[in-house]
């Protein structure tokens, strides 16, 4: 019996929007009954990223809830070089990626390439969990796919 992987973009696991404000919108979505909220993990975890600058994106703010099997992140990037910075200055608040489960990041991560996919970003913590953004906006999708594995 073959063990064979899914494709990349089989399990939803999150959307994350881009804000201004993190705090109102987290306050927002409380008062309609969304939460708990939760800061992310310390992005210093990751040891390994590649993105156009480390610096700027060690300050972003990320809170996420946990809204029945679907995650909802919410983040305010401060001015600087971060893709999630480009999206808020040239499209305003709203979907900036959908975040997909995946059992081997590096594994799905080839998996996309070979589909055609290109790696906007990607970053990797010590224990191999970690993340990668595909370059998908632009090309019809009109938001942002990435893969993930926890820890």
């Amino acid at each position: 019996m073959t063990n064979k992987q899914a494709p990349p973009f089989s399990e939803i696991h999150h959307l994350c929007l881009v804000v201004h404000d993190l705090e109102a919108t987290v306050s927002l979505f409380e008062s309609l009954g969304i939460g708990p909220w939760h800061d992310y993990p310390p992005l210093a975890e990751y040891e390994s990223l590649e993105m156009p600058d480390r610096t700027d994106f060690m300050h972003l703010e990320i809170k996420w809830s946990q809204i029945g099997a679907i995650q909802l992140q919410v983040v305010a990037p401060p001015p600087g070089n971060t893709e999630y910075r480009r999206f808020l200055e040239r499209q305003g608040e709203g979907v900036f990626h959908l975040g997909f489960a995946v059992d081997d990041v590096n594994a799905a991560e080839s998996d996309a390439l070979t589909r055609g996919l290109e790696v906007l970003m990607r970053g990797r913590r010590g224990d191999g969990s970690g993340f990668t953004y595909f370059d998908t906006a632009a090309r019809g999708a009109g938001v942002t796919l990435s893969i993930r594995k926890s820890q």
